[in-house]
């Protein structure tokens, strides 16, 4: 199947006339299993057309899951006003996930990054389809560890050694109780991986 990306609106759950600007990957007709990819912070320059986000879109296609990665609500060609809030943004979060779950039958994995991957844990935590989440340097400060756990899913962690924002050692330190949560931590990688960029793809790739 030939990697081809396809323009799609995202209706949102609490406006439905409102839409999110997104980016459709199919991985054949028949795939059975679909991600939502969401990006960082709004406010800071997150967007879909992100590097870490285009390679974990990218590690999924190579491992037969249909993708969507998107813009959150007053970025690039979304409605709306970004707000980097919570609320706004787990409805975001969640109104991907409802697309996804209309496009394939099987099982669904939440991926995001930074101020995305945070978002995913708090959607995917109560959503029955989603089985595994993929979470790229996720902020401690805004994540929930026993969250985390309570659900019960799989889980990929992966930093960069010298994140600031993101520190190995704290988020180390958060999951080691948390059952079933693989951590990598990748070496001379920093938030925004610059270096790492390929790793980051292996991991995931060999992870699915």
């Amino acid at each position: 199947m030939k990697w081809t990306e396809r323009m799609v609106t995202v209706a949102r759950r609490d406006e439905p006339q409102a839409g999110l600007e997104a980016i459709y990957v199919a991985a054949g007709s028949d795939a059975p299993r679909g991600a939502v990819v969401a990006p960082p912070h709004p406010l800071y320059g997150g967007s879909m057309e992100s590097p870490v986000v285009n390679e974990l879109a990218y590690a999924c296609f190579k491992q037969g899951l249909t993708s969507v990665r998107f813009n959150w609500r007053g970025v690039g060609a979304s409605s709306g006003q970004a707000s980097g809030g919570a609320e706004d943004a787990d409805e975001d979060y969640a109104s991907a996930l409802d697309h996804m779950a209309e496009t394939v039958p099987g099982k669904l994995i939440a991926c995001g990054y930074s101020f995305g991957a945070a978002a995913a844990v708090r959607v995917a935590a109560r959503h029955p389809r989603v089985d595994r989440m993929i979470l790229v340097a996720p902020p401690p400060s805004l994540i929930s560890p026993d969250a985390i756990a309570e659900t019960g899913k799989r889980v990929l962690a992966i930093v960069g050694a010298l994140d600031d924002l993101a520190p190995a050692a704290a988020l180390e330190a958060a999951f080691s109780t948390v059952p079933r949560v693989e951590l990598v931590v990748l070496p001379g990688a920093d938030h925004f991986f610059a270096s790492g960029l390929a790793e980051l793809a292996r991991c995931v790739t060999d992870w699915l």
